[in-house]
């Protein structure tokens, strides 16, 4: 699989602090790639710099074997963005958005109006392609925007929290339009704190935390490595369980009213533990993504 974007070694500094700290990853084509971290960890920082926004302090960025500090022009027509922020025109009807946007590809308006007609179609829109964005929906305004980052087809496909203040009917009818779009081959970088969303649809991602990288893999090896196939929740917890861990040197995060056991060596210990100490407050589940992001980053608010 041939690398669509190649970091290398990049930094971002604002001052005094360092948002992305000397950081190296690469994207294959067709491949659906994913940046998780705490809020202030670097991503959206990272990603500005990939789409061309910010440019690094120090550091490459290659993408479609381009330097980005050099040809960041030809990059661009070649890239599609989705923003955190709502940046559609609030004056205009969905279509219209589309269409104007699409302007700016030199995209002729014939050409435009059949590839509108497409997006909104995929999207689930045509139904409003006449309505003011102001009148639509939280989920439909999310939709819009991924469907002008669209329009002029481009090989890479860059989400920035996609789905953050969605309702969850709006966030899996997102989810399912974007594993459409994975199933058609299209690169995409995703960044997210929804970790079912990350493992859901990333092939493979990062953890990123205080501007550097943290882990790298798929949802499964990384999950596989650092929690294991099952978790134990137990409620309430004594000093034996306590010493029981310790002197076992078995794998868990003592949270004071309760204990999580993981299993990332592959060893057995469900049914000790559950024959010893298992009385009452006691919870077998499967590992998560979300328990190894909060393992490696930590259960501390950030603001």
């Amino acid at each position: 699989m041939a690398d669509i974007i190649e970091v290398q070694h990049l930094f971002k500094r604002f001052g005094d602090l360092t948002a992305v700290d000397g950081i190296s990853f690469t994207v294959g084509a067709g491949e659906f790639f994913g940046l998780l971290g705490p809020n202030g960890a670097g991503k959206t920082t990272t990603i500005r710099m990939i789409y061309g926004f910010s440019p690094p302090t120090r550091g490459i960025i290659r993408v479609f074997g381009m330097d980005i500090s050099r040809e960041w022009r030809r990059i661009k027509a070649k890239i599609g963005v989705c923003q955190q922020d709502n940046t559609l025109d609030p004056d205009l009807t969905v279509e219209q958005n589309l269409i104007v946007f699409a302007g700016y590809f030199s995209i002729p308006q014939r050409e435009a109006r059949s590839r509108a007609a497409e997006l909104l179609d995929f999207f689930a829109l045509s139904n409003r392609r006449s309505a003011k964005v102001m009148d639509l929906s939280g989920g439909m305004v999310r939709r819009l925007t991924l469907a002008r980052a669209l329009i002029n087809r481009p090989e890479l496909l860059i989400l920035d929290e996609p789905t953050t203040g969605l309702d969850p009917q709006s966030r899996h009818q997102v989810w399912d339009r974007l594993e459409k779009l994975k199933a058609s081959g299209l690169s995409v970088v995703l960044t997210t704190h929804y970790m079912e969303e990350a493992s859901r649809l990333c092939d493979r991602l990062i953890i990123v935390d205080h501007g550097k990288i943290l882990v790298e893999g798929s949802p499964a090896e990384l999950i596989l490595k650092h929690v294991g196939r099952s978790v134990i929740e137990i409620g309430g917890p004594d000093q034996a369980l306590r010493d029981y861990l310790k002197e076992h040197a078995i794998a868990h995060d003592d949270l004071g009213r309760r204990i999580l056991l993981y299993t990332p060596d592959g060893n057995e210990v469900g049914p000790a533990v559950r024959d010893a100490f298992c009385h009452e407050q006691c919870t077998f589940r499967s590992g998560s993504l979300e328990d190894v992001f909060l393992r490696l980053t930590g259960r501390e608010l950030r603001e």
